[in-house]
């Protein structure tokens, strides 16, 4: 169990703060010039925090723990979980929201692959330093 915490604590060191630079800066004018007024004026906190843990949780079962201490692996694996993830939430509002962007799809199933892998990856490299 020890070996699970410490591999979330890992990955949410590298996932958080990447996540917020980039909703902060690149995506927030993106999301609003692509999506308007699909957008709420301010992001459920509550309802980001309930993905943000649940998400790492797949992270850490799906990805870091099954990486055994392999960085690529874990890079590679994430990468995959972060693509289909994101892949799922971006095609499926193409496929059902009026007005939702293809630009904002695109940039994000690979910033969800990208922000995946490095967190999986950089999550196991850190792990190894307290397992």
């Amino acid at each position: 169990m020890t070996k699970y915490l410490i591999l979330y604590a890992a990955c949410a060191l590298i996932f958080f703060p990447l996540d917020f630079i980039w909703l902060s800066t690149m995506g927030k004018g993106l999301y609003q010039r692509e999506l308007g007024d699909l957008l709420l004026p301010n992001p459920n906190l509550a309802i980001a925090g309930l993905f943000y843990l649940a998400y790492l949780i797949g992270v850490v079962i799906l990805v870091a723990a099954p990486a055994e201490g392999d960085v690529v692996k874990a890079l590679l694996l994430g990468a995959v979980l972060g693509f289909v993830a994101y892949g799922t939430y971006d095609l499926t509002n193409l496929s059902t929201v009026r007005g939702f962007s293809p630009l904002v799809a695109t940039i994000d199933i690979a910033w969800g692959t990208a922000l995946t892998a490095a967190s999986a990856a950089g999550g196991v490299w850190i792990s190894q330093f307290f397992v």
